[in-house]
């Protein structure tokens, strides 16, 4: 069973047991949250897809850890104008482990 969840303004589709990436929720590390934006869950071949949320549906997680992604490096430069600008900037995430997709 899996299911398409949104968060962090991003969609997700997550199965029991996997561990997963997401933009940065306040949570501490080992505390158990629920994510109930839940836009769709499949079994096989049956699909249920929300208008917009699932009604009743639910997926049960634990933070792991928490984290930076890597560097992205920015480097603007106007050609023979000597203007070099350098920058960078690292995302903070939150690591999940899915525990459960409940419907």
């Amino acid at each position: 069973m899996y299911a398409v969840i949104k968060t962090g303004g991003k969609q997700y589709k997550v199965a029991a047991g996997e561990k997963i990436k997401v933009e940065q929720i306040a949570a501490d590390v080992g505390q158990e949250i629920v994510i109930e934006q839940v836009l769709a869950v499949g079994n096989g071949a049956d699909l249920q897809i929300g208008a917009p949320w699932v009604a009743g549906a639910s997926v049960k997680a634990t933070v792991v850890a928490h984290g930076r992604h890597d560097k992205v490096r920015i480097f603007k430069m106007r050609r023979r104008k000597h203007y070099q600008k350098h920058g960078g900037h690292r995302q903070n995430y939150t690591e999940l482990q899915i525990a459960s997709v409940n419907v």
